[in-house]
């Protein structure tokens, strides 16, 4: 099974920047899926961002579009979410995950049903 382990969460103002990375490991299939999801207290996880390893194609929830990047650096088999523009709405727990071997549209890649391995989550919270 992938192994996804996700890091660079913390404390930033309104405004400020955070860049969460995603190791990917155990990858077995030529296609895959990595997503990014938050999930704040008492609210329903919601889909973020994702990106394909073919020809990184890239997705944004229309709440994070314009702030937040997603990226791949294949060399370190890992993902970031660069995070620009911080809001209070944006605190929530923030996990990566991966689908392997399957094709998937957006905005179908934003939903965590089609997800199959899943990282422990980093805190980001964004307050003064």
């Amino acid at each position: 099974q992938v192994q996804l382990v996700e890091s660079g969460g913390g404390l930033v103002q309104p405004g400020g920047s955070l860049r969460l990375s995603c190791a990917v490991s155990r990858i077995t299939y030529d296609y895959y899926i990595i997503g990014w999801f938050r999930q704040a207290p008492g609210k329903e996880r919601e889909g973020v961002s994702s990106i394909t390893n073919s020809h990184g194609s890239a997705y944004y929830a229309p709440s994070v579009k314009g702030r937040f990047t997603i990226s791949r650096d294949d060399a370190n088999d890992t993902v970031y979410l660069q995070m620009d523009s911080l809001k209070p709405e944006d605190t929530a727990v923030y996990y990566c995950a991966a689908v392997q071997g399957v094709y998937y549209r957006d905005p179908s890649r934003l939903e965590s049903r089609i997800y199959d391995s899943w990282g422990q989550g980093t805190q980001v919270t964004v307050s003064s």
